[in-house]
């Protein structure tokens, strides 16, 4: 049941199809599948200008029906730095505390079982840290932590998800960091191998060689059992983690890796909207973030934002009906 909010009206699911053509629609994740053609501008995440599963025909969508898509991912200041970028830190910290807990399920022998929103950030790290410690007294060990190699440690995304290590406890020592320098040379990178938590937090902005690849995965020559896959790009062409193909869930958050060789675990946790799982700090973010512009989005004098957010989405329908 939705709550009364003064000065805004709640409408039925799906009802933005009716609004009137000057209707701006503000949303965050993907629109359902359909052919029919779109006429308003949509201010959301389309996750359309890389190439994905579905781009083409969504974009098609807006371009026959003259709507126009202001794609939250590249709303850029004039240095054409993101200017709404809060979830990027939420997700690095929420994949990061359930990768430690995936990791800490592997080492007690039990299946992961499913995720419901927390309450906070604090509540998620103060569920994780019971975990590490039930795996110490497994092993008789006064304390035990994973080694976690972070690839994007320098962005948003990797400072949310070291900040969480740092919380659980997780000593510098068992923290990699990887960003531009370390990953100059180009993947496949077999050191990921040694460590037991592989964090992926990069940007991917083109086509880069893979970080890891199924056939050297398939050995037990290796200490890594968990890849979590914080940027998610699963359904892009350029993904550099080609030996899955679709994304887990809350409610079975990882995924066996199909290895032939193998005897050891390696697992996969790739949810894509990790960010919603910790709702409440996500949503203060976004709207402190984004309510400055939402204000200025008219038509008689846009923010700079808008103008070039809107001129991404035209150069993208060009490129397409080139």
């Amino acid at each position: 049941m939705c709550c009364s909010i003064p000065g805004v009206d709640i409408v039925p699911l799906g009802s933005w199809q009716n609004a009137p053509k000057d209707a701006i629609i503000l949303g965050l994740k993907d629109l359902p599948l359909a052919h029919t053609p779109i006429v308003h501008q949509h201010v959301f995440f389309a996750h359309a200008y890389k190439h994905q599963i579905g781009a083409e025909q969504l974009l098609q969508r807006f371009h026959k029906g003259g709507g126009c898509i202001l794609d939250i991912e590249f709303m850029t200041d004039e240095k054409g730095c993101r200017s709404v970028a809060v979830f990027s830190p939420v997700a690095g910290a929420t994949g990061m505390a359930l990768g430690v807990a995936a990791w800490c399920y592997q080492h007690l022998g039990r299946a992961m079982p499913g995720i419901k929103p927390f309450e906070s950030e604090k509540e998620m790290v103060e569920e994780v840290m019971p975990l590490l410690k039930e795996v110490s007294n497994k092993k008789g060990v006064s304390e035990i932590y994973p080694t976690v190699l972070v690839m994007g440690a320098l962005g948003r995304c990797g400072h949310g998800a070291l900040d969480i290590a740092r919380k659980l406890g997780i000593p510098e020592s068992n923290q990699i960091k990887w960003d531009l320098e370390e990953t100059k040379g180009g993947g496949p990178f077999p050191q990921i191998l040694k460590y037991d938590i592989f964090v992926n937090c990069i940007l991917l902005s083109k086509k880069i060689p893979p970080f890891l690849t199924r056939e050297m995965l398939d050995t037990d020559e290796r200490n890594l059992s968990l890849v979590v896959d914080v940027s998610c790009d699963v359904n892009n062409p350029d993904n550099p983690l080609p030996f899955y193909d679709s994304a887990t869930t809350p409610q079975n958050p990882v995924r066996a890796v199909d290895l032939s060789k193998s005897s050891k675990t390696l697992e996969i946790l790739s949810i894509d909207f990790l960010p919603s799982l910790l709702p409440r700090e996500s949503s203060i973010r976004f709207a402190d973030k984004m309510t400055p512009y939402l204000k200025r989005l008219t038509k008689d004098d846009p923010d700079p934002v808008w103008i070039r957010t809107k001129k991404v989405f035209e150069q993208k329908v060009q490129e397409l009906c080139s």
